[in-house]
């Protein structure tokens, strides 16, 4: 891809995983400036604010200087559009999440037919990390460590022993 292509990489990040990282750290080589964009969707109940979703990202994303951490609300193709990205990364663990993902991304082209979604398949020894494994796992006090970066297990500890 061209270096002036805009990428958007959405989504809850609550909290962002190992796997979360492997697609924006094989995205950002592949684009001029990748967006990571936290969707503002308080029905999900997360664990973490908005706010501390994006804190976190920016200290995981810091090494790369084309990536940068934003929120939105709202449809991710008006968010794509406002910020002049073309493409949106999804990634991909496993054939439940394709189906998912694949009406997303085609209700996405009819949306808006000039941004492509890219699916990049999610590292193999990442395939199963969840967000809500990682914090299931937690809270029954099992160990985490590889699957988070090591900021987000001990920002994951604290909130879950209820000490944040």
């Amino acid at each position: 891809m061209p270096s002036n292509v805009v990428a958007i990489y959405p989504g809850s990040f609550d909290p962002i995983t190992n796997g979360h990282r492997d697609i924006i750290e094989r995205g950002h080589k592949l684009v001029g400036r990748l967006i990571v964009g936290v969707l503002r969707n308080e029905a999900k109940q997360p664990l973490f604010s908005v706010e501390e979703r994006v804190e976190m990202l920016r200290e995981v994303v810091r090494p790369y200087s084309n990536v940068e951490v934003t929120s939105f609300n709202g449809l991710l193709v008006h968010f794509a559009t406002q910020q002049g990205a073309t493409v949106i990364f999804r990634g991909i663990r496993a054939i439940s999440d394709y189906e998912h993902e694949l009406q997303m991304a085609l209700m996405n082209r009819r949306l808006q037919p000039r941004i492509e979604t890219v699916f990049l398949m999610a590292g193999e020894q990442y395939s199963f990390v969840s967000s809500r494994l990682v914090k299931e796992v937690i809270r029954l006090d099992g160990n985490i460590s590889g699957l988070v970066p090591p900021l987000v297990e001990d920002r994951l500890r604290k909130k879950v022993k209820g000490d944040v």
